[in-house]
């Protein structure tokens, strides 16, 4: 597993990162027992960078993973996490997070948006609780499309003046959508952002965002490579879905013909979707989110071999069709 510095700081991270969203019993649960045995095949496969959020399963993501990494020699991994986010106790619990956050834990806790400076420090001192470290090495401005002149004006200034103390090594951001990174990336001196689906082997509307980043230092983590699952087997399932909801007929189309030109070429879709952004010099890591230790062996042995030029070519001009 190749090794990266993360833009102009000291913090190092693996090219294939360790999502940690399904240890948060995203959609559905797994058992602690399961949760611990993904991480520890990510740690024999190489993977040393792993990010969470208090976001994913209202803490439960952060527990677990502190838990798996609690005996690892801490300097031989980097961790992220994440602010913006403050939870809070659930003033009406109905059971399940499931219907509002898409966590099936309980609901005892809400989640209340807060990137002021305050909520900043308050969200990264309860996570570093939750995870049982006293540091992490990158922290993210999650999700801020809402609150970008506060996330701008008080979130983003201070984690830089942690990082500069050397409290955390790298300051980032985090969306689902292009123009909240950009605007920090042109704004702020930030490390990294970690843009979600929209640096894909099929969503390619980041572009722009590479170029700014390629233009100012700054990494670019590219996160959900498998467009909420559409591309995580060789064909699309029958009840896949693209960006959390349903697979637009146009889109599935350009997927199966993905997926023939894999074939044609003796790899698979989730190979191709993993190697895709790594294709491009300011991209540090790719990070997916995995719930056995077989998706995580099968994710490492892709990431670990690039597909010929020919098979690119294949594969671009499929995109390129598709946007004619």
């Amino acid at each position: 597993m190749n090794i990266e510095r993360l833009g102009r700081t000291k913090v190092h991270v693996s090219s294939l990162g360790f999502g940690a969203a399904p240890l948060g019993n995203l959609y559905s649960a797994i058992s602690d027992d399961e949760a611990r045995a993904t991480v520890d095949a990510a740690w024999d496969a190489g993977l040393r960078y792993y990010d969470t959020a208090p976001h994913y399963g209202l803490g439960l993501s952060e527990r677990r993973l502190g838990e798996a990494l609690a005996h690892r020699p801490r300097e031989e991994f980097a961790v992220s996490t994440k602010v913006g986010r403050l939870l809070e106790p659930h003033p009406a619990p109905t059971g399940s997070d499931l219907p509002a956050g898409g966590f099936a834990v309980p609901d005892t806790l809400i989640r209340r948006p807060d990137y002021s400076r305050a909520g900043v420090l308050r969200s990264l001192a309860t996570s570093l609780d939750r995870l049982g470290l006293d540091r992490v090495d990158i922290v993210y401005v999650h999700d801020p499309d809402d609150h970008l002149d506060t996330a701008v004006g008080e979130a983003v200034p201070a984690l830089l003046e942690l990082r500069d103390q050397g409290v955390i090594g790298a300051v980032g951001v985090g969306a689902n959508t292009v123009g909240p990174l950009l605007r920090t990336v042109t704004e702020t001196d930030i490390d990294t952002v970690m843009v979600a689906g929209r640096w894909t082997l099929l969503d390619r509307t980041a572009r722009p965002l590479l170029d700014a980043c390629a233009a100012r230092g700054v990494s670019l983590v590219a996160a959900a490579p498998f467009n909420s699952g559409l591309l995580s087997r060789p064909y699309p399932a029958a009840d896949a879905t693209f960006d959390y909801g349903p697979v637009p007929e146009q889109v599935l189309q350009r997927v199966h013909c993905l997926a023939e030109a894999c074939a044609r070429h003796r790899t698979v879709l989730p190979h191709a979707a993993l190697r895709f952004p790594l294709r491009s010099p300011e991209v540090a890591c790719v990070v997916a989110g995995f719930r056995s230790a077989d998706e995580v062996r099968a994710a490492a042995r892709w990431t670990g071999v690039d597909l010929t030029d020919e098979t690119w070519a294949d594969l671009d001009s499929v995109i390129e069709q598709g946007a004619s």
